[in-house]
Formats: C-alpha cells, structure tokens, sequence
C-alpha cells in the first residue's frame, strides 16, 4: 500500500465525471485530487491506458458476516473483495450475530472496517430488535453514531403497523429505511421463481406477488409518512413498474437491482444445483427485460452486489435446506457490463455516484476534480477474463459465475488516497 504523503499519479485513462468524460492526468497528494491535467509527474505513477477513472464504486447492499459468522467472511476479506471490485465504500447489512440493532455493534463493525483499512465500512441499522419485525431499534442512539440507512434484510418487516412507525421515526431522523420485500406467508417452503421450471422439477414456488405486494404496501406507507424508502433487491417486472409509478408521482423511493437478477434466470436451477438459489429468487427472461430497462431509464436507481458468503459445506446441502446466497462484489462490474449496453458514465451513475447519494456517503460518489476526496476507481469495459472460484478473496467461493467469461474489469482501487489495489492485485 503507498504512503499517504506519497504523490500518485493516474495516467492515461478517461475521467468519467457527470457532466464529462474526457483524457487527463490525476495526482494525488495526502488524499486529495492535486491536480488534473496533462503531463503530470508523481512518486508513483499507475498505468490506466485503455481505463476509465471514476469515483470509487458503492455497494448498498453486502454481507460480512462479521461478527457472528467469520467462517464465510469477515470484515477484512469482504473489504478486500470489495476493493478488488473497485469498491472504495460497501454498506454492511445488519443480519449479523449479534444483530446490528445497537450502538455497540455498529461501532465494532464501524472500527473493523477502519482496521481492515481497504475501504469504508458503512454499518446498516436494524429497521427491529433481531430482525424479529415487531420492537423497533432505537433510533436516535443510532442515528446519532452516523447510522443512515435501517433495514432488517433477509425478513422483509410483515406488520404494516410496525412499518408505519419505523417510516415515522425515520421521517423525523431524515434516515432512509431499507426494505427487503418478501410477504413470508407466500414464500414458505419456497426454493425459485414459481414458473414453468419450478413446475417441472416438482418443488415450491416463490412467487411474484410476494415481492409486489410489499412493494405496494410500502409504497403506500411513503405516501402516508413522507419517509424515504429504499427497495432492496427488485427482481420482477411488475416491482419495478410500481416503483416507476411510485416516483412518476414524486414520491422519495429509490430502488436497486443486483448483477445476478440482470443476468441469471431460474432455468439455471433446472440442475438443482444451490449455487443458483438466493433471495429473492432469480426470475424469467420477461423479469430481466423489464430490470434492465428500468435501470435504463433511471426507474431503478444503483446496481447492488448483495455479496452473500456462505462456507462450503453450507451451499453444498441440498437444495430446499441450502441457504440462498451468492458472491457478487469482484465479478459485478464485469457482470454488468457484460450483461447490459452502458455507457462509462452510466456505469459510474448506477455503481458509484446513485449508491453514494442514497448511503449519505459526503466522500463517496464525488467527481474527479482538484480538492476532492481520492475514492476512485480505475476500470475498463474491455478486458475479456475467465472467474475462477478458487482466485477470489472472500473466504467463501458460492460464486454462480465459476467458468464464465465476463468483459470489463478493475485495474487500481485507491482508498483514502492510498492504493489498495493495483494492476488488479489487492496491496494488503
């Protein structure tokens, strides 16, 4: 990792800011853009020939099991996992043991992610205690230790009344609650979209209404409360419709979609193979179709990893008990690039400046200009590689990419001005 009074200079690449995409040199000294221009000289220079330079991606949406479940990850590999991804910032969901529905355990989860030194570690709040969706966390302790974001993913919270009070809390904090859209009474016992394949392996189904009647609810609650709210992980076409209506009306939702419900479909279970079971579950070619273009048209506002570790020995039960699950934070932008036709800047919007703004990161998503904090990624969207399960830093390996090729990849991540990551190798 460099010194951070060392100067460091980015040559060759692009600058992908929102109001222009243009070729220039980047130094960097103490953390801070120093210049940008051309011909600039630094102690260390990285190449970023063929490369893009934009602010560092955000992730919404991972999981570091930390503390609780260190055999699959832990604050310092999924850190390092993120940086390989070009993330300088990942919101770490709250699903932990214990729960983080305390001061206490946000400011632990807070100082490993100092520790681990590689990005910024944003702890989510609990939208409940224990994720149980009936006592609400106390909001104020946490809001006041820089808490932003509450959700309780992996339970959507099922009584409309709980809801309505933690919008109301959140309204007068001008937090932002985080919801996973899931009624629990349609979705139990079930292991993949509930189709035609579902139909034909003879399991049960997971169906659509069961994200989109949440999402009508809460859309409701909005529209009481005036609270922001945020959807996690939309997988359906008619979710995305509604969110659609939702701001049409001017409502303050936002929303975010994962690589894999952009890529996969759940034909892939035809296998039974657990490594395609996740939450919510991969859906039809329809789903996909209506995900991408909702993020196209800005209905769905950031591409979020839903990094979910799990060890070994767990993805390889069977698939009704195996948990659902997979890694996301160093394939995603070869994933979304692959998968869709994006531009740099809209690439940048959907991974970096979108998540920033919904996080209330003020040192994340900024553009690339004099005085301006270095969280920047350097990325191509022309690299063709190969995944490899075994080349990953997470300490799990649930990845559903193993063997696919993906285009477009992460050459330097710095952090905090210092490099975390160069020509595409983790520096700690």
């Amino acid at each position: 990792m460099s010194s951070a009074t060392q100067s460091i200079v980015i040559r060759g690449a692009q600058i992908v800011n929102p109001d222009a995409v243009f070729l220039a040199d980047v130094r960097i000294v103490n953390g801070i853009i120093e210049a940008v221009g051309e011909n600039l000289q630094g102690d260390l220079v990285l190449d970023g020939t063929g490369c893009y330079i934009s602010s560092g991606f955000v992730d919404l949406h991972t999981h570091l099991r930390e503390p609780g479940k260190e055999e699959a990850e832990t604050i310092e590999s999924g850190s390092r996992a993120a940086a390989l991804g070009g993330y300088t910032a990942v919101v770490a969901m709250p699903n932990t043991d214990p729960a983080q529905d305390n001061v206490a355990t946000v400011l632990f989860v807070r100082e490993r992610g100092i520790e681990a030194g590689l990005c910024e570690v944003v702890p989510s709040g609990c939208i409940t205690v224990g994720r149980l969706g009936r006592e609400l966390v106390p909001y104020d302790s946490l809001s006041r230790v820089g808490v932003t974001l509450f959700t309780d993913d992996g339970n959507g919270v099922q009584d409309a009344h709980v809801m309505q009070r933690a919008l109301t809390a959140a309204a007068r904090l001008g937090v932002t609650l985080a919801q996973h859209c899931e009624v629990s009474a349609l979705t139990e016992g079930a292991v993949m979209h509930d189709g035609a394949c579902c139909s034909s392996m003879g399991v049960p189904g997971w169906p659509s209404e069961a994200e989109e009647q949440m999402v009508r609810r809460d859309i409701a609650l909005v529209r009481l409360t005036g609270a922001k709210m945020h959807f996690l992980h939309l997988s359906t076409a008619g979710s995305v419709q509604l969110v659609r209506d939702a701001k049409a009306e001017g409502l303050p939702v936002t929303a975010e979609v994962t690589p894999h419900h952009l890529s996969l479909l759940d034909e892939m279970l035809l296998g039974f193979d657990p490594i395609f079971k996740v939450n919510p579950p991969l859906r039809t070619a329809e789903d996909i179709a209506e995900l991408k273009r909702g993020l196209a048209d800005g209905t769905i506002d950031a591409v979020a990893t839903d990094h979910a570790p799990h060890a070994g020995h767990t993805k390889e039960q069977p698939l009704d008990t195996a948990p659902p699950g997979m890694l996301g934070l160093e394939t995603a932008l070869g994933v979304v690039n692959t998968a869709l036709t994006l531009t740099a800047q809209q690439i940048a919007q959907v991974m970096s400046w979108a998540p920033a703004r919904i996080a209330s990161l003020p040192q994340q998503g900024r553009p690339i200009a004099v005085g301006e904090p270095a969280n920047i990624s350097v990325w191509n969207t022309t690299d063709v590689w190969t995944v490899s399960r075994h080349d990953l830093a997470s300490r799990s390996n649930n990845t559903p990419y193993h063997g696919m090729e993906l285009r477009g990849r992460v050459r330097h991540t710095i952090y905090n001005g210092q490099v975390v990551v160069q020509e595409g190798k983790a520096l700690k």
